[in-house]
């Protein structure tokens, strides 16, 4: 595990909208942002077990994973390959710590240092959202929504960085998150999909995140892909064990 690790687990998607041959598209329709109801999920606690593929320039490492939140509060995960767990992951309101059993040492992310890094503003609600597949930004008066003949596209502004959010007029859940950053183009791209039941509402079970950002090497793409194959949510409380041992080496 290393610092791209650190990104991983930062951000949790797959669905494109396009068309398989051309065709006249009718008028688009504008409507309040206001009017749009889009399907969150919603729980006190959140529990499951997925496949993740972390992918860079580098290499690629299919892994294991348990995961735990407590909404608003923690999210945490341990990893494994073949059964043998490689490493666990803190992620609260102020930092996200990642610990590698492989290579006994630990990192420590500060949202600051995240945020400047990648010109994404990157914190805890974003991570938890994005995981869960509901919107990464607030809502705002200056949201605008277009009507398309499957889907609504919920266009937002935060500074210098503009989001397409695209959401299914049946289903009213997020299925593509857009955001690009004026400045320097860096880009994260979201993809839920296999959308199923999870108490009252419908979860993707299958994502992709895709980000694209400059660096002096050039432009890096870092990519996750994750499969649920179990998640609850209640409100049963949850332990979330976390301790570094004292012979770990901080990086």
């Amino acid at each position: 595990m290393n610092k791209t690790v650190g990104l991983i687990v930062i951000i949790s998607s797959f669905l494109a909208v396009s068309c398989s041959k051309k065709v006249v598209s009718p008028p688009t329709i504008s409507a309040p942002a206001t009017a749009l109801n889009i399907e969150e999920i919603d729980f006190g606690y959140l529990q499951g077990k997925a496949r993740m593929v972390l992918r860079d320039s580098k290499k690629e490492r299919d892994v294991k994973a348990n995961i735990r939140v407590r909404k608003d509060s923690v999210i945490w995960m341990t990893f494994s390959v073949i059964g043998v767990q490689g490493g666990k992951a803190l992620i609260n309101k102020d930092s996200i710590t990642i610990v590698s059993n492989v290579d006994k040492e630990y990192y420590v992310f500060d949202y600051g240092e995240l945020s400047k890094r990648y010109n994404f503003e990157i914190n805890f609600d974003v991570i938890q959202s994005a995981m869960l597949g509901n919107l990464i930004a607030p809502r705002s008066n200056d949201d605008e929504v277009v009507q398309e003949t499957s889907f609504f596209m919920l266009k937002q502004n935060i500074g210098t960085i503009s989001v397409a959010n695209y959401i299914n007029s049946a289903s009213m859940k997020i299925e593509k998150v857009e955001m690009k950053e004026g400045n320097t183009n860096n880009s994260l791209l979201l993809n839920y999909s296999n959308f199923q039941p999870l108490s009252n509402k419908l979860f993707p079970y299958n994502g992709t995140i895709n980000l694209f950002y400059k660096t002096l090497a050039g432009i890096l793409n870092t990519t996750i892909i994750f499969e649920y194959n179990k998640a609850e949510v209640g409100d049963k409380e949850l332990k979330f064990p976390f301790n570094i041992p004292k012979r770990y080496v901080r990086r």
